[in-house]
């Protein structure tokens, strides 16, 4: 069967793995690369977030900064630069809320 225009019974409402991680970062939380495969299943973090950097960085709203762990493992955090208090947030399944 080819999906019409139009018909909502085709249209994908999975949330992938780089949504995932992006609402993740987005409340504050750091993620290393084992936590990203463990909870996300993704398995290449760093490529993961060097599109988030690009889609993020791009709006001037938040910055990707990394840290090292104490055994030398990076974590991956976004720190909100938007000078104001956000006034929305993400569920786990990507869908946006009022704080």
């Amino acid at each position: 069967m080819i999906p019409q225009i139009g018909d909502v019974h085709n249209m994908s409402t999975t949330i992938t793995k780089k949504q995932r991680v992006l609402n993740y970062l987005s409340t504050g939380k750091g993620l290393t690369a084992k936590q990203a495969k463990t909870r996300y299943g993704v398995g290449n973090l760093r490529a993961t977030m060097s599109d988030i950097r690009n889609l993020v960085e791009g709006f001037g709203n938040w910055e990707v900064v990394t840290e090292k762990t104490r055994n030398g493992n990076v974590r991956y955090f976004m720190n909100d630069t938007h000078p104001g208090k956000r006034h929305y947030g993400f569920d786990k399944y990507g869908k946006r809320y009022t704080i």
